[in-house]
């Protein structure tokens, strides 16, 4: 086979969490541009069908499935009935939040609630499609982990915590899932220019701190993702379990 046709997606079915916007829309298009029928996902039904329609203009297979990411039984009655339809061949568990502030005047219900966002979606719906994938004997997942999965910041600290979380549980689950044909890797965005980081990039002293920080001297733009999430979805990474890959521009290889 031409290693070119082992990135190619056509016939996978790829569930993505909090994908109507962002980072996980973004995944969404690399993903179905490679060939995949793309499942969005999205607590907010207006927002799901609106990004569907947008992908689905530009020719691209798409349909959606709203529910919550956080609640357990919500999450197995959906993947029990996206099963029934056909069988989840990619997950990407990419549903997240940030709540920033000072760790000693953090509220208990923020910490719950990014807690519960950011790594207990990560456990249900990774639970839920793996428990599918392992009697097929195949599967991907790719878990968004964050440079915060290495490195702190002042005021993130509950953040930091979930994504360093993330990426031992991304190894764990390759450790666990792999003897049954699972690849389980991580993608670790660095900064981008999204609706969660929009204040930092306003911020001039902040956004010039950080270019001057980062060794490719830019802030990341969404479509540097796409190429990463392809890999690990694809036949090309059949062999990387347990990984995390940072796309980062170099952060997390310097001080």
């Amino acid at each position: 086979m031409n290693v070119l046709d082992s990135f190619q997606l056509q016939g996978r079915r790829a569930l993505i969490t909090g994908s109507s916007a962002g980072i996980g829309l973004a995944l969404a298009q690399a993903l179905a541009q490679a060939g995949a029928h793309v499942i969005l996902n999205g607590r907010t039904a207006s927002k799901v069908l609106a990004a569907q329609q947008s992908l689905q203009a530009q020719g691209l297979s798409v349909s959606s499935a709203v529910f919550d990411v956080t609640q357990a039984d919500p999450v197995r009655a959906a993947v029990a009935q996206l099963e029934a339809e056909g069988p989840i061949d990619i997950l990407v568990n990419n549903a997240g939040m940030q709540i920033r502030g000072p760790l000693h005047e953090y509220q208990d219900a923020d910490w719950h609630t990014i807690m519960k966002t950011n790594l207990d979606s990560v456990y249900f719906v990774g639970q839920a499609v793996a428990q599918r994938m392992i009697p097929r004997g195949r599967g991907k997942i790719i878990n968004i982990c964050s440079v915060q999965s290495e490195l702190g910041r002042p005021g993130i600290a509950p953040y930091t915590a979930t994504k360093g979380a993330v990426k031992m549980l991304t190894k764990g689950m390759a450790i666990d899932w792999g003897p049954f044909g699972i690849n389980v890797n991580g993608i670790g965005p660095g900064y981008f220019k999204t609706d969660i980081n929009q204040k930092l990039v306003d911020d001039p002293a902040f956004s010039s701190w950080l270019v001057g920080r980062t060794p490719s001297r830019r802030w990341g733009d969404l479509q540097d993702l796409g190429g990463a999430a392809v890999f690990l979805a694809s036949d090309a990474a059949r062999f990387v379990n347990g990984h995390i890959l940072y796309v980062d521009g170099g952060v997390t290889a310097t001080l």
